[in-house]
């Protein structure tokens, strides 16, 4: 499954992402993520996608973030800020799991 996860940047979001391959990873499957900036969500939607996660850190750009991923037909949600902390990995998890039933 291929996620793009479009975050702020910074340490907090390679955090995020080793967590959510972490999980994936337990749960026996195979995750690539991407991590990008708001400002790159078109040009990348333009590549396969299966599903886009939404930091919370950028929430005022949620609303445009998800009517480009609609356009595509990609799944597009929120993560909760829970996703920060040390165990973040499980709620990562079944918010992506929730997004792509």
């Amino acid at each position: 499954m291929r996620v793009l996860f479009v975050c702020s940047g910074g340490m907090s979001s390679a955090i995020v992402v080793n967590a959510l391959k972490s999980e994936a990873k337990k749960n026996g499957q195979d995750l690539a993520v991407k991590a990008i900036g708001s400002s790159e969500v078109a040009f990348e939607l333009e590549s396969p996608w299966d599903v886009v996660m939404v930091a919370p850190q950028i929430r005022h750009r949620f609303d445009s973030i998800k009517k480009e991923a609609d356009e595509k037909n990609v799944p597009c949600g929120a993560i909760p800020p829970q996703a920060y902390t040390p165990l973040g990995g499980p709620v990562l998890y079944e918010t992506l799991q929730k997004l792509v039933k």
